[in-house]
């Protein structure tokens, strides 16, 4: 199983995209090969603030209406894994034994889901984010490479 990544999903969403078609060629090829790719709450959350921030501020600049709009065809197409207690727990101890501050704390919660679920793969354009989790088992996956 994969993770989609707020990146994945953002671009996944919006044909106008120029990195919508990548996407949507992972998304097929991990099909053929029969693997499944599921969404946290987190990368949801990210999504929405995404989507919903002016283009100005590095965003996307959609309406509330848009943004729910994309965001159920998402979750349509992906499976939602829960958030719970325990995704909670694994965040505070991984923030604390890698060291994570600032941003970073996001891509610490997803990981953190990851763990919870079992997920091994996150796709994502952003690799470098998750390289620090490579020794407990996470493997961020560039969708160019699927």
């Amino acid at each position: 199983m994969h993770l989609a990544d707020t990146n994945f999903s953002l671009r996944f969403a919006v044909k106008q995209n120029p990195q919508h078609q990548i996407i949507r060629q992972a998304v097929r090829n991990l099909r053929n090969r029969g693997d499944e790719i599921c969404i946290v709450p987190q990368t949801c959350v990210e999504f929405w603030n995404v989507a919903t921030r002016p283009v100005k501020n590095n965003g996307f600049g959609f309406s509330i209406a848009d943004a729910d709009f994309f965001l159920r065809l998402i979750e349509r197409i992906f499976p939602l894994l829960p958030d719970d207690a325990r995704v909670h727990q694994e965040w505070r101890k991984l923030v604390l034994s890698f060291g994570v501050s600032g941003v970073q704390v996001h891509d610490a919660r997803i990981v953190a889901a990851m763990l919870i679920h079992q997920v091994t793969h996150i796709l994502t354009f952003n690799t470098s984010d998750f390289a620090r989790y490579s020794s407990i088992g996470i493997v961020a996956v560039d969708p160019n490479k699927v």
